[in-house]
């Protein structure tokens, strides 16, 4: 719960706040970008919503890894609010519940005939247990790199769910018995796409030629409106990040993006295609 006692002195004036325990992990300004700032180290209200917005807000504060932000009235959350099907009868799902071990990364459930994917890892909490399984529990969790495991051995027990994550970042998840080393389908249509940069063991998962999970590879910027890397996050080789995202362009074609860190972003296929390789031709600059 957010704490009243600790609210930012630099939100705006209103019901709506975040308090000092944030990290400046960005969830809430990716999720409601309107209504959340940057404010040197942390993030802060800039606009109180309007009734339309309000979910926003709600989302917002329940991804927040540190439960930062509230209300001063003390307002109970309008129901269950994750997990939220990203677009009607797409079958992915964002789970909210950002983990502080993964400085807020978003997670997701991928509902699939085959058996369910995690991708990376929320919290565990049993606010989400039930629901998940209720849409039929988790077959795989698919980490996407080392930074974001968070309670995935949690999630993998619980559900009985075999762990992937690639051999060079297997350390960060030494429980996986499933060590990715070259591109590799999980099951049908899931395919697992090695791209070393962020860290050496960096993956995306792409989902019917259509939905890409990226990770800290490669994200939406809502303020540039287009395909961002984060070089100053960049922990093993931004080479070699360049290179994967150049491969990646040469033999894949996704029209979403959906990544720990930054904004996610539905949109059309040959669009994002040749915005990847602009991206990387700035990334070589």
């Amino acid at each position: 719960m957010a704490r009243v006692d600790l609210r930012n002195d630099a939100n705006v004036t209103g019901d709506w706040f975040v308090d000092t325990r944030c990290i400046d992990c960005g969830t809430c300004r990716e999720i409601a970008p309107a209504l959340f700032a940057a404010h040197y180290d942390a993030s802060v209200v800039q606009r109180q919503p309007d009734g339309t917005e309000e979910l926003d807000a709600w989302l917002a504060a329940q991804a927040c890894p540190t439960s930062s932000i509230g209300t001063v009235s003390r307002r109970r959350r309008p129901g269950r609010l994750y997990p939220r099907e990203i677009q009607p009868e797409s079958g992915i799902f964002d789970l909210g519940y950002c983990s502080e071990d993964s400085f807020g990364a978003s997670a997701w459930l991928v509902v699939r005939p085959h058996g369910n994917v995690l991708v990376d890892s929320p919290r565990f909490t049993e606010a989400l247990v039930g629901p998940i399984a209720a849409l039929g529990g988790v077959r795989h969790v698919a980490l996407t790199h080392r930074d974001d495991v968070a309670d995935a051995h949690r999630w993998a027990e619980r559900f009985d769910a075999t762990t992937w994550i690639h051999s060079a970042d297997h350390s960060a998840a030494p429980w996986a018995t499933g060590v990715l080393t070259d591109e590799h389908e999980l099951q049908p249509g899931f395919v697992a796409i090695p791209v070393p940069g962020h860290t050496k063991g960096s993956v995306a998962f792409l989902v019917d030629d259509r939905w890409l999970f990226t990770g800290d590879s490669l994200a939406w910027s809502n303020d540039h409106h287009d395909l961002t890397a984060f070089r100053s996050a960049c922990w093993f080789s931004w080479r070699e990040q360049a290179d994967s995202l150049a491969k990646l362009a040469e033999h894949h074609r996704f029209a979403a993006v959906l990544p720990g860190h930054g904004a996610r972003h539905l949109g059309d296929a040959d669009e994002l295609h040749d915005r990847l390789v602009q991206l990387v031709a700035r990334m070589r600059r």
